[in-house]
Order: structure tokens, then sequence, then C-alpha cells
């Protein structure tokens, strides 16, 4: 019997050593570190921006190791070479969710692979500082190896048009339970919640792949006058890849328009209260919408303004925004605005979108050749374009409504959505602990936390101004819309955003090409509340009969 073993034990042992050689092969990937380096002479430049917001004081945060960030894989990221990261370009980079779920489908991806080419792409860029954006916080420890999860179930039928084993990244506003959140405020750097935010959990329950953490304007950028777009204490000074220190990024889901424009995620969720998405989309040459406020949950996300704040979707083609929506949607009972979806976005994408629409647009921006370029591609579309003259509305009491809004609903979700770790709970207790270490904490301090904190707004009184604001944007979109009979009205990046938050009008920014200085441009399209599916079919089909997005040159 001895004999008979023998043989097949010396199988074994080969085996047992060629799988071991095998994995020591595999192992071979040098180890990327990123240092940090002395920013004297790039802030001296940069000192001489002619945009003030653009004088930078820092570039790297001065607290996070970006090291930290990549850490969790670096066995996988050992194993994932350079050959492998160059052959799978060609089947991920700028692709379309559908294109993407049709590779896996035949066998040419799989959610590991994809869900790996990001994160060594983020390593790639974000180690080399002469390179990095900072659009990045943190990576989720888990998603390779829920990728893996989803591998071994095998690839399902019918999820072309679906979220499904899609790596998404999320402002670092939106709580998750594995990660901290933190709105890039350091007193938030060890949030850690127990729940996931309400959007959070509808991804997963879609298969959606968390990847991690977007940067972003500190605060959702309700926390200095006039500091830097995408700055945050946190995640350092996010940088526009179309123009790296030269263009803003917008703010303030900067993290989010960047990473989605420099191919860091397949999307992410950004969140508006007034221009928050639809800016760094423009900015950033992506696909961002501010849905009708409501539309999807709020619950579990570190807030501004209950009034006005909703999360969105950012993507580079307006089917992925569809796909993203309808992963999204659903009513939840802890948010009084919120509201059952009820519709498919991506069914309501049809070829011809625009024919047949009566899309408004106002005279004073016509003489921006861009927007120009925009109306005669509606035209060709076959849309009737109305020009108008925009009436003259004010939105009086806007800060207050933010000041008054944030001072009661920042304390509630300390309160009940934070972390155990967070000892704060209210704006004032926020203020001192930054005035302790000032420098590090607010180096371009924190004039609008103190306006909060001297905010002295009733409820009775934040009621009616919430009603004023809500009665003047509309007037300003209602007006030219009953009176030329408008399906929607075409706006330039976030000109109007103001007027669409303050009325709940969703608004839809689409890439609609750059200026001869290379900046990005949108056009935006504005309509009536719970009109995304319009907005979307007519972003579609203005994006492929006038396909004006392009991948930043020096991230191809």
């Amino acid at each position: 019997m001895k004999q008979i073993f023998i043989p097949f034990l010396v199988f074994l042992m080969a085996t047992s050593c060629k799988v071991q050689k095998e994995e020591e092969a595999a192992v071979k990937e040098p180890a990327v570190l990123w240092e940090r380096q002395d920013e004297t002479a790039q802030l001296k430049e940069q000192a001489q921006h002619e945009n003030e917001r653009m004088r930078f004081k820092l570039i790297n945060s001065k607290t996070l190791d970006k090291n930290e960030i990549w850490r969790p894989f670096e066995k996988e990221l050992s194993a994932f070479s350079a050959e492998k990261y160059e052959s799978l370009k060609p089947v991920i980079f700028e692709r379309s969710i559908p294109e993407l779920q049709r590779a896996i489908q035949s066998g040419k991806l799989s959610y590991t692979d994809l869900t790996l080419f990001y994160i060594y792409r983020i390593r790639e860029f974000e180690s080399n500082n002469e390179m990095s954006l900072n659009a990045v916080i943190a990576l989720n420890p888990d998603v390779v190896a829920e990728a893996r999860k989803l591998d071994e179930k095998g690839v399902p039928e019918g999820r072309e048009n679906t979220i499904y084993g899609m790596p998404i990244l999320l402002k670092d506003n939106v709580n998750t339970d594995n990660m901290s959140t933190t709105a890039g405020a350091l007193i938030l750097a060890e949030n850690k919640p127990s729940k996931n935010a309400f959007i959070v959990d509808r991804l997963k329950e879609n298969n959606a792949l968390i990847l991690g953490k977007a940067n972003l304007s500190e605060w959702a950028y309700y926390f200095c006058d006039g500091c830097p777009l995408g700055y945050s204490a946190v995640g350092g000074q996010t940088l526009n890849p179309y123009g790296r220190k030269k263009f803003e990024t917008g703010g303030s889901s900067s993290g989010s328009g960047v990473a989605v424009a420099a191919n860091y995620a397949v999307a992410a969720v950004g969140t508006e209260t007034a221009g928050s998405i639809l800016s760094p989309a423009s900015k950033n040459s992506v696909v961002g919408l501010k849905p009708t406020v409501g539309l999807l949950s709020r619950t579990g996300i570190i807030p501004i303004s209950g009034t006005l704040d909703t999360p969105g979707p950012m993507t580079k083609y307006v089917i992925d925004n569809a796909i993203l929506l309808n992963a999204l949607t659903g009513k939840d009972s802890e948010d009084p605005a919120s509201v059952s979806g009820g519709k498919n976005y991506v069914k309501a994408l049809t070829p011809d979108g625009l024919r047949g629409k009566r899309i408004g647009v106002m005279k004073s921006l016509l003489t921006d050749s861009l927007y120009n370029n925009a109306v005669e591609a509606m035209k060709e579309s076959g849309a009737t374009v109305v020009e108008f003259e925009e009436e003259q509305v004010s939105l009086d009491n806007f800060l207050t409504l933010l000041n008054a809004d944030m001072k009661k609903d920042l304390p509630a979700y300390l309160s009940k959505y934070a972390g155990k770790e967070v000892t704060y709970n209210n704006v004032e207790a926020i203020v001192k602990y930054n005035l302790e270490d000032s420098l590090i904490r607010a180096p371009y301090g924190q004039q609008l936390f103190d306006a909060i904190v001297a905010d002295t707004t009733s409820a009775e009184e934040l009621e009616r101004i919430s009603a004023q604001l809500q009665e003047s944007g509309r007037k300003f979109f209602d007006e030219p819309m009953e009176r030329y009979d408008l399906d929607a009205v075409a706006s330039i990046n976030n000109y109007h955003a103001a007027y669409a938050a303050v009325a709940k009008y969703p608004a839809l920014a689409v890439p609609a090409g750059f200026e001869s200085s290379g900046e990005p441009k949108s056009i935006t399209f504005i309509a009536k509340p719970f009109e995304e599916d319009k907005l979307l079919n007519i972003g579609n089909s203005f994006e492929q009969l006038n396909y004006l997005r392009k991948p930043p040159g020096n991230y191809r």
C-alpha cells in the first residue's frame, strides 16, 4: 500500500512547490511609495495666480499619509503588473457601464480586474507628486474581496444596464460602516459610523462595489469664505486634471468630479446644496445630475441644509448617470422629503430625445460661443429653441437659510448618525476645536462657521425665508417655462444653480466642449420637479449627437 501512495505524495509535493514558486514569481512588482515633498517653490509660484482662490497655502494634506490609502492592497498590487494594467486599459479606460458589462460578460474582464485596475491607477498617479490630483481620501479595504465574491458567483445575464459589480467612489460626507466619514474636517477624521447612509445600502443592494471616498471642499464648501475650491484639511487640495494648478476643480464635490474625469472609478456620488455637483461636473467635463430634493435620500449624509441638500450621480456618460440614479433611488422613512423613485431612467433614454422638445435659451448667454454651438446642435437634433430674457429675481436671505439650516441639521447628524468616537455636537464646539490649531485645522479661516454660530434665525423665520426663496426660484424658471411651453431651460455650468436649488428643480450638466484655454464647460439643462427622466433623455440626445467630452491629456 505504501508503494501506491509514494508517487501520489511526490506529485503533491511537486505541485505544492510549483504553486509556491508561481506565487513567489507573481509577487514581483516593487512597492510604490509616496513621499512628502517640500512645496515651498510650488506655493510661491501659485501665489502669482490671477485667480485669488487658486493661491494655495498647501497642496498635500499635512495629516494624510497617502501610502495608507493603498496599503490594504499591497499583496494584490504586488501581483498586478504594469503589463496587466496596460493590457486592461483599452478594455476599461473611458468605457461606459454597458461597455464594461459586455466585456465582463464576454470574459475579457472580471470584476476583480476592474477593481484592481482602478486601485493601481489611483496609486500610479497619486504617488507621483508631479501628477497627483488629491481626489481620493480613502479606499474601501474590503472592495477586492467583494469583487472576488461577485466573480465567484458568475456573471448574471441582463446586467448590461445595471450598477452590478461597478466600482463607485463616494464623496466623503456619505456614511459608510467600514470607513471614516470626515467631510474633509480633521475633527471628523475618526468618525466611524455604525451604519451606512441609506443610498449606500441601496448601492450595495444592487451589488455595486464601494471603491472608496473622494475628497471634497471641506464641510461641502460651507466653511471658509473665498478659500480654494476642493480644499480639505483631511484630503489636501484637489487639482483639476485638465489644468493641474491652473484651473479650479469646482466644488464642493471636487474629488468626485476629478476622479471620474481622471478614470479613477466607473462613477462617483456627489452632493449638492447649490452648485456642488453642477460646478465640478462642468469644470471636469463629466455628467452631473442634481436631482429634485427628495428623489434621493439624505439620511446618513453630513448636511448643510435639510431644505436644499441632495446627493446625485457623477459619470462620464449620460447612460451611466441614469444607471447610477436607478441604483440610488428608493423611499427612506427617515428622510421626510423622500419619495418613491418609481421610474426606470435607463428606459427613458431614446435615440431622439431632443426631437420635438422646446428648450429655452437665455439671450444673455448667447454671447458665449460654446453655448451658441450647443444651441445650434439642439436645433439640428430637432428641438425647438426659444430665446428669452431671464427676469431679474433676487434670492434675498439665501445665506441666512444655509446658516439656520446647518445650525440645526449638523448637530442632528452628529447626535444620530456620527460614530461614537465623535464627541463634538454643535458648530460652536467645532469652531473652538479648530482655533486650537488653526494652521492645520483651518488655514483659510472658518468665516462661514462663525456666521452660523452668530445666527439667531427663529424656526418661524426660517420657514418664511425658505418659502420665499422657493417662490423666487420657481418664478425665475416658471415664467418662461409657462409662457413658452418649455420642456427645459438651458444654462451654462452652475450659473443658475442657486435658482434651481431654492426652486428644488433638477439640473443636468453635460459636457459642451472646451474654452481656448483648455478649460472644460458644460451645458446645464433644468426642468420641473421629478422630471429627471426628461432631463436625462434630453442630455443623452445632446451627448450622442454632439459628443464633446475628451479625457484629460496627461491622464490617458
